[in-house]
Parts: C-alpha cells; sequence; structure tokens
C-alpha cells in the first residue's frame, strides 16, 4: 500500500518564481508541487533547478506534502530534473511528479533513477514517492499496468489540457464540457478509468486544473463532479481556488458525523455487550458490514482533513 498523504488541494508552483515559492509557502494547500515543466521556460529551467532545491531545504512547508514535477521522458532535461533536485534536497522531497506518463516502463525508469540516488547519497531506498500524470490516450489505455508499475507510486493524477488534445477533443476550455456535448459528462469515463485504476493499486486520484482562475462557480463546479465520484483532490493554479478545493473534497459536517456514528454503531452491535448482531439499527437506517466500509470512507476523509465531530452516538441504556 502506497503512503497515504492528504492532497485535496495540489498547487502548481513555477519553480522560476521565487516570488510564488514564497508565497505558497503561507497558503492553505495540502500539496504543493513546484513546477520544472510547462510553467517553466526551457531556458529558465536550470536556473529553476537550483532554486527548487534552495527553497526544499530552506523548509518552511510544514504539514504539506512537497513534491516537484520534472520533465518528461521525452525531452532532454528529465535526468538532470531528477538529479539535480534529489541529489541537492532529496531528504526534504516527499514525492517526484512524471508527467505524460503513457507505459509502465516510464515510471519504472524514475523508480531506478531514483534508487540510485537515493543509495548514493544515503537515503532510504525508496522514501520519495511518485505521482503519474494521465495526460492522452495511450496513457489511458495503459493506464492498468501504469498503477501498477512501481511500490513508490502513490497518485494517479488526470492532465486534461494535453489529454484533450490527444483526442482531438473540440474545446478550448480545459475542464468544461466540449461545445455541442449536450448529454452527461465527457470526462466522466476518464476520471472513473483512472479512479479505477488507482484504487486497484492502493494509490490516490487527483483531478486536473482548471485555468479560468477567477470563474469560481466554474471551478466548484467541476471540482464538484470529481470529488462525488471519490477522486482525493483538485490541482489548483491560483490561491483562490484552494478553499474551495478543500472544502469540495472534505466531507460535510453532517455526513462526518454520520460516518463516526455508524463506526461506533457498528463496532457496539457487533460486540458481545450490543448483542453481537451483524446488522442493527442507527435511527431510521439498517447497517452492517458494508455500511462499516461505506462510513470508513467518508470518515478517513474527514480525519484527514482534521474535522471534529460535532454529534456523537450513545448506545442504548447509557
Amino acid at each position: 500500500m502506497a503512503v497515504s498523504r492528504t492532497r485535496r488541494s495540489c498547487l502548481a508552483v513555477p519553480g522560476s518564481s521565487q516570488k510564488m515559492i514564497d508565497k505558497a509557502r503561507t497558503l492553505p494547500a495540502d500539496h504543493v508541487f513546484l513546477d520544472l515543466e510547462d510553467a517553466c521556460a526551457p531556458l529558465a529551467k536550470p536556473a529553476a533547478r537550483a532554486r527548487i532545491v534552495a527553497a526544499l531545504n530552506e523548509g518552511g512547508w510544514d504539514h504539506r506534502v512537497r513534491a516537484v514535477r520534472v520533465n518528461d521522458w521525452t525531452t532532454e532535461w528529465t535526468y538532470r530534473d531528477v538529479m539535480e533536485v534529489v541529489e541537492g534536497a532529496g531528504a526534504n522531497l516527499d514525492c517526484v511528479v512524471l508527467p505524460k506518463v503513457q507505459t509502465a516502463k516510464q515510471v519504472e525508469a524514475l523508480d531506478l533513477l531514483l534508487t540510485q540516488i537515493e543509495k548514493a547519497i544515503g537515503l532510504p531506498a525508496g522514501g520519495i514517492g511518485v505521482e503519474a500524470q494521465i495526460e492522452d490516450a495511450q496513457g489511458l489505455v495503459e493506464v492498468d499496468t501504469i498503477a501498477a508499475a512501481s511500490p513508490r507510486l502513490e497518485a494517479l493524477v488526470f492532465g486534461p489540457a494535453d489529454f484533450m488534445a490527444s483526442v482531438a477533443m473540440r474545446s478550448l476550455a480545459v475542464g468544461e464540457q466540449p461545445p455541442g456535448y449536450d448529454v452527461g459528462d465527457a470526462y466522466h469515463y476518464v476520471l472513473m478509468r483512472i479512479l479505477m485504476a488507482a484504487r486497484a493499486n492502493g494509490l490516490q486520484a487527483i483531478d486536473g486544473p482548471y485555468p479560468r482562475i477567477h470563474d469560481h462557480d466554474g471551478f466548484a463546479r467541476v471540482a464538484g463532479r470529481s470529488a462525488a465520484l471519490g477522486l482525493d483532490g483538485k490541482w489548483v493554479l491560483h490561491p483562490g481556488q484552494i478553499e474551495a478545493a478543500n472544502a469540495m473534497f472534505s466531507p460535510g459536517q453532517r455526513d462526518y458525523d454520520h460516518a463516526e456514528n455508524v463506526l461506533d454503531a457498528y463496532e457496539y452491535y457487533t460486540s458481545e455487550a450490543g448483542g453481537t448482531r451483524g446488522a442493527a439499527m442507527l435511527g431510521d437506517e439498517m447497517i452492517d458490514e458494508a455500511s462499516r466500509k461505506m462510513a470508513l470512507v467518508v470518515s478517513g476523509k474527514g480525519r484527514a482533513a482534521g474535522m471534529s465531530r460535532a454529534d456523537r452516538w450513545v448506545p442504548p441504556g447509557r
């Protein structure tokens, strides 16, 4: 099972911008990835590597997941991205984000390189996680083997813009429904496909960004769809999207309280004191082992978000 980290909001930060890196330390994002890929111009990449190493080593990231997105394996930058960042700041790095993953071999190659560097600099082998971005048709077709490619994998991430281009979707509005698609959700299959591969391999599934950073209603609408499916979080491109993502991918207070109460009630009723019953009534609802499993999902998300109970079930007669 991969390491479990909270990724409700995953903030993209250009590795070439010291101002944005400093700002990111003050924001309530669960996860921050310093970007060496699309947000960093080719001529700025070498200096950005050094800036990222310094930023990771300076600290101040508190509880946030610290990640770096390197360039994809088809470019000339990948191995230097990985070597310079991990050799320079591997002890202060949680994950490497690998973009445009098309095959399991690309994840395996990153795993091997990370292992070599970890051994060379005295870090525990396998300690740095990997997040794989699924951004085109081939990556989606191969997603099952990608998801099983390495024990380092922690999450699969949907990359909507490159994916839309890959399948020739007739739209320039990333994340929005393409013109003429008036029934259902054009991204439903893609997100569910990624989600199934992730869950089958004990991974998290993360939705990609919504670039219309001032359209708060649009962000909430799109994020709400992926949260409802069961994805764990969403990339955010602007500080104004963070709070909405954190709220969207956390359970509501009523749902959280109910989930905790289901767990308490099921534990009691299956015990000797509660009659060793496999099914019992909680108010007007019958609960059983399936109810417990569903409640564990909601309670787990609430606990990860730091939620506290506002309502507590009390066993009968107490």
